[in-house]
């Protein structure tokens, strides 16, 4: 991927991290903790390369919550997990896709793919918008 110099980034990019969020779980949720962790642990490397992170469950867990979704896989979350994160992706800019195997996270760069979004798969791809370490808030 071609990273864009400054002048093309005339604001930070909303950047979706895509990772696994129930895979490899088998349903325990200190798993899915361990997961939502990693995934959240992108999020500051990313907003100090300039950029504002998202994490589709950040997004998705008060609405299947507020529809009665008690548990990671239950009905209520299966039903609304992906369509919340998929319209999600249309208002993102681009995709981190962190490794590990991950059936949502593929699909999610499948999406972004279909609406034109880059997709990184290293946070040293991530363009770097100057003077934006966090520190210049």
């Amino acid at each position: 991927m071609t990273i864009a110099p400054f002048a093309d980034l005339p604001k930070p990019l909303l950047v979706l991290i895509a990772g696994p969020y129930q895979s490899g779980t088998n349903g325990d949720p200190r798993k899915i903790a361990a997961n939502r962790a990693r995934l959240e642990s992108f999020a500051l490397p990313i907003f100090q390369r300039g950029h504002l992170p998202m994490v589709g469950e950040w997004m998705a867990l008060p609405i299947i919550h507020a529809a009665g979704g008690r548990d990671a896989g239950d009905d209520v979350f299966n039903a609304y997990q992906y369509p919340v994160v998929h319209r999600l992706l249309e208002c993102c800019d681009a995709v981190l896709r962190i490794p590990s195997e991950s059936r949502g996270a593929d699909l999610d760069v499948a999406r972004a793919r279909q609406l034109g979004l880059p997709v990184y798969t290293d946070l040293s791809e991530l363009p770097q918008r100057p003077s934006a370490t966090g520190a210049d808030l």
